[in-house]
């Protein structure tokens, strides 16, 4: 019985020898054992471009002016002189809102600044009777004065002369002072009258410049609603269609790179399918942001969020001579861009040529922190304690190429300028005509070290005979 058990296990171990020397044999068919691992990359020459540095933004296509124009007065449209579409020029009446109210006002005012100035001759007369009582009893006054020196009067019947003429005095002045408040009291009635005749004219609605009448929101017949304070009921829109801008919301990361009088590409959705293109000038910056995106969590809206994004608006002019054609094409009724159009616009903001450039992809950063530096997995509580006393360093990001050094990629670090949507600049580190790695990106931006085994990627064969690389 032990004899057989014996023999079990030497069988068994046998057999688990034999499976691992094949797993062995295998590997080191397959390259995993006694080879090294190997990077499989791309390689791209440094040489000279031209660079186009480009801020994109899309946004809306609104004439350079638009006029809201909305009553002071309220009331009902009884004539609409202007359709939606129409030519019109400065002073122009384009709609009448019925003046009857107005017209009544207009004409008690009116009666009350008549009236006014019939109460201030009123007035004038009564200053006229009181002079005359005056001299009247200042007459008696000094007569009765003598004869009671003389001992002629009585005192009582002098102090009643006196009185008759202190009294007399007294009703001058006051008809003096009626006199200015009749006075007043027209001025008062004037400004009513005016106010009055102001409101009727508003009755009338001109237009206060040249255009087109981009907007019509009223029809004859509709009850409007105005004030003086606010805004009232936006009747229509008279906009110069015949000079045009682009209003885009640019980032925060890319407004400081914007500056006005930089050229653009404006790329207008109506005209795409044709691939024409406009020619643009940045005219107007915002200095105060436009706002922030939505948060997707309300509660997160109030405070300050990594989703939210800061952007400003640039007013971007088209020029008039890139549609010029259009403009002959069309007829004078009809623009080439209307109110609202969707558009895109490539704002130039810096050009550069024959400058030292590789392609983008194949810059990437890289800090100064080794791997496996303390601080990564489980760190000694001895060492740590150490560490802890010793000034730390200040992690240092710096941008990177890579090169192949005799079959392992070298990093260097390289300084960059502008960049477009291909290529980049590079200031310093590297010269025309030296090859670099350009590829695959996750190997060039993660996982390529200094020191790492690389070789040129192989091209397979599709199935038509063609060779291509492998993405």
């Amino acid at each position: 019985m032990a004899r057989k058990s014996s023999k079990r296990i030497w069988w068994i171990t046998g057999g688990l020898v034999l499976v691992l020397v094949a797993g062995l044999l295998a590997a080191k068919q397959a390259g995993y054992i006694g080879k090294p691992k190997t990077t499989e990359v791309e390689y791209t020459a440094v040489k000279r471009t031209d660079i186009i540095e480009r801020v994109t933004a899309s946004g809306k296509v609104q004439p350079e002016v638009e006029v809201k124009l909305s009553p002071d007065v309220s009331g009902e449209i009884i004539s609409l002189n202007v359709a939606e579409g129409d030519s019109v020029v400065k002073g122009q009446l384009l709609l009448k809102i019925r003046p009857d109210n107005y017209e009544s006002l207009m004409a008690r005012a009116q009666a009350a600044v008549n009236s006014s100035k019939a109460n201030y001759e009123q007035t004038k007369a009564m200053v006229a009777q009181a002079e005359a009582r005056l001299v009247q009893a200042k007459a008696n006054f000094e007569r009765n004065k003598k004869l009671y020196s003389d001992k002629v009067i009585s005192s009582a019947d002098f102090e009643q002369f006196s009185s008759n003429y202190g009294v007399a005095q007294q009703d001058l002045e006051s008809a003096k002072a009626n006199v200015s408040a009749a006075l007043y009291n027209i001025k008062s009635a004037e400004a009513s009258m005016r106010d009055a005749a102001e409101n009727l004219r508003k009755t009338s609605i001109f237009a206060p410049v040249s255009g087109i009448v981009s907007l019509l929101n009223v029809e004859a017949g509709e009850r409007v609603v105005g004030t003086s304070q606010m805004a009232g009921t936006e009747m229509m829109r008279i906009a110069n269609l015949n000079n045009m801008e682009v209003r885009v919301n640019v980032n925060e990361n890319d407004i400081v790179r914007v500056s006005i009088g930089d050229t653009a590409e404006i790329d207008v959705d109506a005209y795409s399918s044709s691939g024409r293109k406009f020619r643009g000038i940045v005219k107007e910056i915002a200095n105060t942001a436009a706002g922030l995106a939505s948060s997707t969590s309300t509660t997160a809206a109030s405070s300050a969020s990594s989703d939210a994004v800061t952007e400003f608006e640039v007013k971007v002019k088209i020029l008039n001579e890139s549609f010029a054609d259009l403009l002959v094409s069309k007829s004078k009724k009809s623009y080439p861009f209307k109110p609202g159009m969707t558009a895109s616009v490539e704002i130039i903001t810096e050009r550069k040529n024959g400058v030292v450039s590789v392609p983008i992809a194949a810059v990437t950063t890289r800090s100064n922190k080794p791997a496996g530096a303390p601080g990564e997995g489980q760190p000694n509580n001895d060492a740590s304690a150490e560490d802890e006393k010793k000034p730390k360093k200040e992690e240092v990001i710096k941008e990177v190429v890579f090169v192949d050094v005799n079959g392992k990629a070298e990093m260097k670090e390289v300084k960059t300028g502008i960049s477009d949507f291909e290529n980049i600049e590079v200031l310093s580190g590297l010269k025309p005509g030296d090859m670099i790695i350009s590829g695959p990106y996750i190997a060039v931006s993660k996982n390529l070290n200094n020191g790492d085994l690389v070789e040129k990627k192989k091209e397979e064969v599709k199935k038509d005979g063609q060779k291509s690389n492998e993405n």
